[in-house]
């Protein structure tokens, strides 16, 4: 079966086209300035294709990827019948959804019914899902995949916000959690490989431009930093993380700020950036505190910092930590990070091997020392295909 993985955002269509035999990608791609003019690439090995076309909507996005995979120095496929099914990436599904799900008509109004807890999300999300059906067909069957799923175990306790009760009943404030795919597929994976899931104690570290770390008890969520929405945690590429909320009201007191301009600060200029003054990229933040700009290291201090503390406080909520997974741009390539966040915990048992931390392989890599207590590893993510694995296994229990 051959599966197209989509992940769509308010103005692009990312996607995969991927071969389930043996889970290998056959073409991938992006759709660029929907609405606003339009670039498609796309990439069929080490080919690549790029050229301007106009995308008014996501439903011309979807046409041009049917044409760029059916004909031309793109083709890879004779007809989109040979797409089995559609898995799609959504955002929030919010107390519905604990698993992924096909959708239906209900599915995708319920999508939209939860804009308001991912607004910037699941408008874009439930519109490319309509416009892929108007495509399509809706004989192709397609698979909602929610990044919130994952972390629909948590107990109540880890979810719920010391706030009063009413407004988890009215509004359903709470924490919610977010990279649930790749938490998932990168815990899972690694479970897979040392053969067992019952009495483990993993904590995954998803590092990137958006970053969030998670608690994985018995192979499922007991807690997650990002919480109501994305922007709760850790500092990020331009997200604040946690912060005092006393905070909020009197930068808008002072300010004379409104909401809107209030989250603004918030989502996009703090984080890396905000602290820094620099830039919101890590890599930047790197070489620029080796030069010795002071905000720079800061901002690298902050984080590594953070990353510490949520290490230590998941591993005294699970009562113990068999394994640190990193994954996601940052995790994945920076063993300066990796090497900071992890010193000073060898009395939690985690002794990197400094010289297989310095080692980016781009594979499944252990750092930790043979005799480290807990391991630790890189493991790449790879939404894409958990995604593409979800959205095979129901569509074949469906039929």
């Amino acid at each position: 079966m051959k599966i197209l993985v989509i992940n769509a955002g308010s103005s692009s269509l990312k996607y995969q086209l991927i071969d389930m035999k043996d889970e290998s990608v056959i073409a991938k791609g992006n759709c660029e300035r929907i609405g606003a003019g339009g670039l498609i690439t796309h990439k069929v090995g080490e080919q690549k294709l790029q050229y301007e076309v106009d995308f008014p909507t996501h439903k011309e996005a979807f046409m041009e990827v049917v044409k760029v995979l059916t004909s031309g120095e793109g083709k890879v496929i004779d007809n989109v019948s040979e797409i089995g099914a559609v898995g799609h990436r959504v955002l929030h599904g919010g107390e519905f959804y604990k698993v992924s799900t096909l959708i239906n008509e209900q599915v995708v109004k319920t999508i939209e019914d939860l804009s308001e807890l991912g607004p910037l999300h699941n408008p874009p999300q439930a519109a490319a899902i309509r416009a892929c059906r108007s495509v399509f067909g809706e004989d192709v069957p397609m698979v909602a995949v929610f990044d919130t799923s994952f972390h629909q175990t948590m107990p109540e306790k880890a979810y719920m916000f010391g706030i009063p009760y009413e407004y988890y009943e009215k509004y359903h404030i709470r924490r919610y959690g977010f990279h649930g795919t790749s938490h998932r597929y990168v815990s899972g994976h690694y479970l897979e490989k040392i053969g067992k899931k019952e009495g483990t104690k993993i904590i995954v570290c998803h590092l990137g431009n958006g970053s969030s770390i998670t608690a994985v008890k018995d192979g499922e969520c007991v807690d997650t930093t990002m919480g109501f929405t994305p922007l709760d945690g850790f500092i990020m590429g331009t997200r604040s993380g946690g912060i005092d909320p006393s905070v909020v009201t009197y930068l808008m007191n002072k300010e004379h700020l409104t909401p809107d301009e209030m989250s603004d600060i918030l989502n996009k200029k703090s984080g890396f950036l905000g602290i820094s003054g620099l830039s919101s990229d890590a890599r930047d933040l790197v070489n620029a505190s080796h030069e010795g700009h002071h905000r720079a290291r800061l901002a690298c201090e902050i984080v590594r910092y953070q990353i510490k503390k949520f290490i230590g406080a998941y591993a005294a909520a699970m009562g113990g930590v068999d394994a640190v997974l990193f994954t996601g741009g940052i995790g994945e390539n920076s063993g300066e990070l990796r090497a900071e966040v992890c010193e000073d915990l060898k009395f939690m048992g985690i002794e990197l091997d400094e010289a297989e931390n310095a080692h980016n392989t781009g594979e499944d890599h252990k750092i930790s020392k043979s005799d480290s207590p807990v391991a630790v590893w890189v493991i790449p993510t790879n939404e894409e295909l958990a995604i593409a694995k979800d959205t095979k296994e129901i569509v074949e229990a469906s039929c």
